[in-house]
This record gives structure tokens, sequence and C-alpha cells, in this order.
């Protein structure tokens, strides 16, 4: 019996040098995973793009709001720097550990956004930003983005045999949506909706779900919903309408759009040079925002919004091979999850500033002033 007992600890003592370097090779090899540097290159080049469009964009209005030209800029550069850090530490953690959370992330995403309606401030009719003070705001619907890419990838890779299926796959995965789309409305966030919407039916189409299923049930009740919250709310309906005809409402709510459309014209092929628009001194309100596209397009011309959206394409087709190679499931859906993040923003927010559908308040990635959205579209 002795000689068993001396002879197990010998095989233990030989093995349990071995299992730790296994653990430590294990470990460490996802920290020493290379970067993607076609796509790190990208979203630099768009990041430093962007921050150079925001000061310029932003001068005219921060210099009459503070009196510094360099307000805003300043700003963004500190949320950029943030995010680039925030980039470089998160890219060493392995994100399988996250699938461990994903029940927690749809619990916390309900929580932040019930916690607008409760202790959120209303700007402009409607109940969007938590102010931590009076200089720092907090927009939740823009975490939940990215608290419900983690969530559908982590359910659908659960119910993977179950997806092919309308009831247990398709319609059962749609109605988990419904109290976040539900709380949005409340706020109301209809773009923010439309948004997190695309995104999850993108993640349920590539794990398994039938394309038909959102054919059927988009026409049957997805359109005819959509419709009835523009006719309901007189706002979106006004929008509607102003997109249809933007002269008819020059003075009031198709001002925006027709001094977008006079900034995008008048730059022509290559622009009237940086830092020359005549549309930020005041014509576009907050230029630096929603409608920095504008800016581009009068500034550098038809050659750099060119390549403006030729570097976005290059993300999103570098995303989109990220997750045709990742080793597991989960890994595809949170890489293709993010890519249409992106992807959706950029088409929603460039449609509205060439007046290509009616006027919704998205950012551009990586350009619009927000330092929440700045921060987590480069992390």
């Amino acid at each position: 019996m002795c000689n068993w007992i001396n002879g197990c600890l010998k095989n233990y003592e030989r093995e349990r040098p071995m299992a730790k370097k296994r653990k430590e090779r294990s470990f460490s090899s996802f920290l020493n995973n290379p970067f993607d540097f076609t796509l790190l290159i990208t979203i630099l080049l768009l990041l430093s793009i962007g921050l150079v469009m925001v000061l310029s964009a932003s001068s005219p209005s921060a210099l009459s709001e503070s009196g510094n030209s360099y307000s805003y800029f300043s700003k963004q550069l500190i949320f950029a720097i943030l995010g680039i850090v925030a980039m470089l530490f998160i890219s060493k953690i392995d994100y399988r550990f996250y699938q461990k959370f994903y029940k927690h992330a749809w619990v916390i995403a309900f929580i932040l956004l019930a916690l607008v309606l409760v202790a959120g401030r209303t700007v402009n009719g409607a109940k969007r930003w938590i102010y931590v003070t009076e200089t720092l705001s907090f927009q939740p619907s823009e975490l939940v983005k990215l608290l419900m890419i983690i969530f559908y990838a982590g359910i659908l890779v659960k119910n993977r045999d179950e997806l092919n299926k309308y009831g247990k796959g398709f319609f059962k995965h749609i109605c988990l949506l419904a109290p976040i789309i539900g709380l949005l409305l409340l706020e109301p966030h209809f773009s923010a909706s439309i948004v997190i919407i695309g995104i999850c039916s993108i993640m349920m189409i590539m794990g398994g779900c039938k394309f038909w299923h959102f054919v059927a049930t988009g026409g049957v009740v997805g359109i005819p919903a959509m419709i009835l919250l523009i006719v309901l709310e007189p706002y979106r309906l006004t929008r509607v309408m102003t997109f249809l005809n933007p002269w008819k409402y020059a003075t009031d709510e198709g001002w925006q759009v027709i001094q977008s459309l006079y900034a995008i014209g008048s730059g022509g092929v290559f622009g009237v040079g940086l830092g020359e628009s005549k549309q930020k001194y005041l014509y576009i309100p907050e230029p630096h925002n929603d409608f920095i596209f504008s800016i581009l397009g009068e500034e550098i011309g038809f050659v750099g919004c060119a390549v403006v959206l030729i570097l976005f394409a290059i993300f999103i087709w570098r995303g989109v091979l990220i997750a045709m190679r990742a080793p597991d499931m989960f890994g595809s859906l949170i890489a293709i999850g993010i890519t249409a993040l992106v992807a959706i923003q950029v088409i929603i927010n460039v449609a509205v500033v060439t007046s290509s559908m009616p006027a919704t308040g998205m950012p551009l990635p990586f350009f619009s002033y927000r330092w929440n959205s700045t921060v987590y579209f480069v992390v």
C-alpha cells in the first residue's frame, strides 16, 4: 500500500508541472495572438480623419459657445486616446470569458434602460441621457447595443439546434428582444431600436435562423408596426413628410438636411479645402455631431467621402473575415454583431445626411463628437 501511495505521489509531482505549463500555454496563447493589422490601421485612419474633421467642423460652434475653438476637439482627442488604451487592454481578454455572463448582459441592459426612464433627463422631448455631472453625460442605449450582442451570441450558441424552427428558433429569440425595444420606445429612441433589431436579426440569421421567417414576419407584423409607430408620433410623421419634400419645410424641420445638401453639393469632386467650409458657420446645427459627414463632403469633396467609405468597407470586410475564421460559434457571432453595429450606423448616418431617408439621430462611428460613441467604437 505504501509503495502504491508513493507511486501516485511521484506521478502527481511529475504531472503537476506539465498541467501548469499547459494552463499557462493556453492562457498565454491568447495573449500573444497577433492583431489584424489591416483592421487596426483602418481603425486608426478612420479615427485620425475623424479627429481632424471634428477640429474643423466644431471650431466655429466651440468659439461662439466657450470662446475656445479647440474645446470640442480637445475632449474628442482625450476620448480617442482612452479608447485606444482600452482597446489594447481589452484585446488581451479572452472573448470566451463574456460567454459566461451572457444572461447578465440582458439583465444589465434592461436595468440601464429602466434607469433612464426613472433618473434620466429630458432633452428635446426625449429621455435618453443620464447626467453624471452637468458636463458629463452617458447614453445607456450605446452600451445596450454591445450588451445585446453578447446576450444574443450566448443564447444562440446555447439553442443552436433549434434555430431553424419558427417557434423555438425565430419567434422565441425575437420575443427576448421585445422588452428592450419596448423600453427604448418609451424614451423614445426609435433609431436605437432599429439598430438593435438589425444587429440581432443579422446575428440570428448567421446563427441558423431561416431568412424567410424574418421576411414573412416582417411583412405581416414588422412593417405595419413601424407605420403605426410613425403615424402615432407627430414628430416622426413630420420627419417623413420633411424627407419627401424638405424645401416645403426649409425654415423649420427641413433646414438641417437642406444645409447638409448645400454643403455636400458645394464640395464638388475635390472639396473647397480643409477648414474652408461655409456651412459649419452656424448654418448646420452641431456640425461636429451627426451631420459631420456633410462637412467632410464640403471640405474634401467626393474623393474624400469615397476614401472614408472605402475605409468603412475595409472595416466591414475584415470583420466578416474574422467572423468566418473564429474558432467557435460564440466568437463568430460576436464578430459579426460588432461589424453589423458599425455597418448599420454608417449606412443610416450617410443616408440621413444625403437625404436618402428621414432624419434621425445617428452618430457616424469614429467621427461624430460623442464621448461614449468614440470610446466604444475604438474599443
